[in-house]
């Protein structure tokens, strides 16, 4: 266990349980459609990276970069650091994102996405943060609640640190100032 992590939260084998069963939910739910799987970056590439090897069904990626966090908290402001390649008319747009926090962000993605036309649109989170909520949106798949702390690993970062860690921690208060 890295230094900086106060406990381990969830395992590797956990991790890996957790995706391949949102992926056959995924399977399932999808089957015959025209599946475009959305990734928001930085975070979230891990988990869909892993998400994608569940899915068996033919699917087309994309990648959105948005940035509104400083630190740990949310600024409340949604930036489009990089916005999709692919048009969605016609496709079913599944967001995956790492983790359902605040929801500022993922209420202003699918809202920007909604109005570009596709024939559907939900959210696949791995993580979900309800404590934290304060824009009206849920996840149709989410893999695991998560309690109010800040965790790390598997993607998601602090100061761009700690993603490449293969399991959720949660990190030591003292590393980012609490």
């Amino acid at each position: 266990m890295h230094k900086d992590i106060e406990r381990v939260l969830y395992s590797p084998d956990q991790l890996r349980q957790t995706v391949h069963a949102l992926g056959e939910r995924i399977n399932a739910d999808y089957t015959g459609r025209s599946l475009l799987l959305v990734s928001i970056l930085k975070g979230a590439v891990v988990f869909m990276t892993d998400l994608m090897r569940e899915i068996s069904i033919p699917c087309q990626i994309d990648f959105m970069a948005v940035s509104s966090y400083e630190g740990t908290r949310s600024t409340g402001e949604v930036r489009i650091v990089k916005d999709l390649e692919s048009s969605l008319e016609g496709f079913d747009v599944l967001i995956v994102e790492d983790i359902l926090d605040s929801g500022r962000t993922l209420n202003y993605i699918t809202n920007l996405l909604r109005s570009r036309n596709p024939a559907s649109i939900r959210i696949c989170t791995l993580f979900d943060k309800p404590e934290g909520r304060v824009a009206p949106i849920h996840a149709d798949y989410v893999g695991m609640q998560v309690p109010n702390e800040f965790i790390v690993g598997y993607g998601l970062d602090y100061n761009e640190k700690y993603r490449n860690l293969p399991y959720i921690g949660v990190l030591k208060p003292e590393i980012y100032g609490v």
